[in-house]
């Protein structure tokens, strides 16, 4: 499915995303003034300041570390620069591309971000998510054989070309690519946009040195190509800090200092820390930033007077007149910015497509999700099936059996369904977020290919579940009733899946979800008929009955069984005991009316339009505050 040929495959690739040759490409420069980042808190107006106006300029083709001690505002600082904040975070200041002020747009589309945790899904192999990367993030005029290209490029690259049909696996005891291997496809994942910007969060966590060592060694090499590279970094090795043409100093939310490795230590020698020999540079420099317990005072007492002094030295007056230069280079000539101006999205229609692809892997390929829950269904319709034969007969005991079958086949196709949908959008929350942050597609897209992928299993389970345990029991012996029976059960799994949607997207965790969810339960099954007679319930329990779907499947099945039978034998008719003679008293005795068939399916669409509604409202709002 991933192997395109055709007659321009042997033409020069216009854009490649590694070259090969020693060429410098024509760069972007990066450079901010007077930036803060603030977050808000939600409860109160009240705001903590994370970076306080700061300025500083990347130039491409140098490999420039952001560095400082836990806390010091080094992420909030990047990913200010990489319009990627999430909500509640304001950012103030300029940020400019060769000059020129840039938007959210530029940013995500012609730059790339790789995060410090690696999330994939892990049913997917690595040529599959490098083509729904391929497919989501690059622009929709760029033809099958060319991406095909360079996947195949970025695979030799990174060392992960025999690896290409590989699992990529969950972090388990089903890992299939080691964690280093996981860098390096997160790695060429963001590489595949050919981006002028390359955004890096700890990009060596996680790794051993000889993983980390090669993986900066193929950043410098993709920056000494034209392209600027900035990371953030918490403890480097010497080797690696080594690598870095520039570094940016980070300590309570201001710079302390900018410019090369060897600057920077003679900048610290001159504010009289020196480091001494034989030590780590970079292990020195954070260390006399940072913030030390039950030394707060005194440390940060330090880091203030080194950010202080930075702003009076000469590295600091070489960064003010870089900015100017480039704001007054970009004021002389009409210059774009780049190609990425021209950048067509993927059409809907495509990502919907990729979207339900990669969805419907994941129910493929994962047992626990589909082949599980299928062979759990038939056991339990083999199992009820065989309690039942030969309970099914036109007699009193007879009717209390039928509608027993009955009750199994709504709560089978409710309640299983209904929790195991429950860890649907909880387990997908973190990746969702992110690529949605990174602009790849909106909210309504996502949940529709979401719901497109179980469609199939949606439709089978109830299938399989309904023909075994019907003719097994021996209920109504007509091709009419077996196919209405259907259509109730697949309604009736279907709407139970849209609630669980629901309530998946409305908690945070499963065990949230499910606290709500139980007494939900439980009002709805004591309402759907059998357990009590619903003229008789309270009138402030009454409404229920509108809501609740097992109601509706429960009569529709029951009107399916009894409608026009009025032969019921009554042989152990006692006199103490009533005796139901036709289908319309079994009717009666639950307050279901015959007539109702057909309005009880529509209410059921009714409740799975709404669910659902609910469900992506849920989640559209969740993505908006997370």
């Amino acid at each position: 499915m991933f192997s395109f040929s055709g007659k321009n495959k042997r033409k020069k690739i216009s854009k490649v995303v590694i070259e090969t040759s020693p060429v410098r490409i024509q760069g972007v420069t990066l450079s901010w003034r007077d930036l803060s980042v603030y977050a808000m808190n939600r409860n109160s107006s009240i705001c903590k300041q994370l970076i306080n106006n700061v300025r500083g300029i990347v130039k491409p083709g140098d490999l420039t570390a952001i560095l400082g001690g836990s806390g010091a505002g080094k992420s909030s600082l990047m990913t200010a620069l990489a319009f990627r904040t999430g909500p509640g975070v304001v950012v103030h200041g300029e940020i400019r591309v060769n000059g020129q002020p840039v938007d959210p747009t530029y940013m995500k589309h012609c730059t790339g971000f790789m995060h410090q945790e690696d999330i994939f899904i892990g049913t997917m192999t690595v040529l599959e998510h490098l083509w729904f990367m391929a497919r989501m993030k690059l622009d929709r005029r760029i033809p099958n054989w060319e991406i095909e290209e360079r996947i195949d490029i970025l695979l030799r690259e990174v060392n992960l070309y025999n690896r290409k049909n590989v699992m990529i696996g969950t972090g388990g005891d089903d890992k299939v690519l080691s964690g280093g291997e996981k860098k390096r496809l997160a790695f060429a994942t963001e590489l595949l946009t050919d981006p002028k910007i390359l955004f890096l969060d700890e990009p060596t966590t996680g790794q051993d040195s000889t993983s980390a060592t090669a993986l900066i060694s193929q950043l410098t090499s993709f920056a000494s190509r034209g392209r600027t590279v900035l990371c953030t970094i918490h403890q480097p090795s010497s080797a690696i800090f080594k690598e870095f043409h520039k570094i940016i100093l980070v300590a309570d939310g201001r710079i302390a200092f900018a410019g090369t490795q060897e600057a920077a230590q003679r900048f610290f020698a001159k504010q009289g820390f020196e480091c001494p020999e034989n030590y780590n540079p970079a292990d020195f420099l954070v260390a006399t930033l940072a913030i030390t317990p039950r030394n707060e005072e005194n440390s940060r007492r330090t880091a203030q007077s080194i950010c202080d002094a930075f702003l009076t030295s000469e590295a600091c007056k070489e960064i003010d007149i870089a900015l100017q230069h480039e704001i007054h280079i970009s004021k002389s000539y009409d210059w774009r910015l780049d190609i990425c101006n021209d950048f067509q999205e993927p059409r809907w229609w495509s990502r919907l497509f990729w979207l339900t692809h990669r969805g419907f892997l994941q129910v493929l390929r994962d047992p626990s999700v589909q082949m599980f829950r299928i062979l759990q269904k038939l056991c339990v319709a083999m199992m009820a099936g065989l309690c039942f034969i030969g309970a099914i007969n036109l007699d009193q005991l007879g009717i209390q059996a039928v509608q027993g079958v009955l009750f199994i086949l709504v709560a089978e196709n409710t309640f299983f369904p209904m929790y195991a949908t429950l860890s649907l959008f909880p387990q997908e929350l973190a990746l969702f977020t992110r690529e949605h942050r990174a602009a790849m597609y909106p909210t309504h897209i996502y949940y529709l290919s979401r719901m497109i992928s179980l469609v199939p299993g949606l439709i089978l389970e109830p299938v399989l579940f309904t023909m075994v345990i019907y003719w097994l029991t021996g209920l109504r012996s007509t091709i009419e009733a077996f196919g209405l029976t259907l259509l109730v059960t697949i309604f009736t799994m279907n709407v139970s899946t849209a609630c669980g949607c629901f309530f998946s997207a409305a908690f945070e965790s499963i065990s949230l979800g499910m606290a709500y969810l139980v007494p939900f339960d439980y009002i709805l099954m004591i309402s759907m008929g059998p357990f009590a007679k619903l003229s008789s319930l309270p009138i402030y329990v009454k409404w229920v009955r509108y809501i609740s779907w097992l109601l509706h499947s429960t009569e529709a099945l029951t009107i399916v069984q009894w409608q026009g039978v009025h032969n019921i034998s009554c042989e152990l008719e006692r006199i103490e005991l009533p005796c139901i003679r036709d289908g319309s008293e079994v009717m009666e005795l639950y307050d279901f009316h015959e007539d109702n068939f057909w309005i009880d399916i529509l209410a059921m669409a009714i409740m799975f339009i709404c669910f659902h509604l609910l469900g992506y409202f849920c989640l559209w709002r969740r993505c908006r505050t997370k």
